[in-house]
């Protein structure tokens, strides 16, 4: 009975959990985040959770990457969308930036780049999620240039200033800005850094 409980609380609630952290993190911001707490919302015990991911930090990973795969899904159908390359960036933009101060994803990007350094292990996660957004945005790019609806540029090199940018953006609404002001100057970075197609000069023919 007790093995076929474990399997039965396997991925369900593992998953429960990390939707649960996300919820607690919004409701109530990172600080009051703790396994106990957690717990109780959850209506088990701290080591029920420490079980399946062995420490907080470990805990925060799971949800971030768990956070990032639904958006990484999200990507995946912006990018197959039958609409132009620049809607498909401004929806890019959206999906980016944080809805607002409590957004429970930037939460825990901003706490987990603070641990990053002494840490491998969420280093590397780091990398690997960011290079998801970096591959897809220089994708989304290299099509709108195909298609002349950028002029051209250097993918990976906008790619990458442009996704700075919005690091920096998405740290100041996290921190109280305006969501609606940050995307508004995402918009318009996005329009210098990748310019729209111009054609060439036919000489009046």
């Amino acid at each position: 009975m007790a093995g076929t409980a474990r399997r039965r609380d396997g991925h369900v609630t593992q998953e429960r959990m990390l939707e649960e952290a996300m919820t607690a993190i919004a409701e109530d911001g990172l600080a009051s985040l703790t396994m106990s707490a957690l717990a109780e919302r959850l209506g088990t015990s701290g080591g029920h959770i420490l079980y399946y991911f062995g420490s907080k930090d470990l805990l925060l990973l799971a949800a971030l990457r768990w956070s990032e795969a639904a958006l990484a899904e999200e990507r995946r159908t912006l990018l197959g969308r039958r609409v132009t390359a620049e809607r498909k960036l401004d929806l890019f933009l959206k999906l980016y930036l944080p809805r607002g101060p409590r957004d429970p994803r930037w939460t825990l990007w901003i706490e987990l780049w603070a641990r990053t350094a002494g840490n491998d292990a969420l280093r590397e996660a780091q990398v690997e999620l960011d290079r998801g957004w970096q591959e897809d945005l220089e994708a989304l790019l290299a099509t709108g240039v195909a298609r002349r609806r950028f002029a051209p540029l250097d993918t990976a090199t906008r790619a990458s200033e442009l996704l700075a940018l919005l690091d920096g953006l998405s740290t100041r609404v996290v921190l109280g800005q305006d969501a609606g002001a940050a995307l508004e100057v995402a918009r318009s970075a996005a329009g210098t850094l990748i310019p729209p197609y111009v054609p060439e000069d036919s000489g009046g023919r």
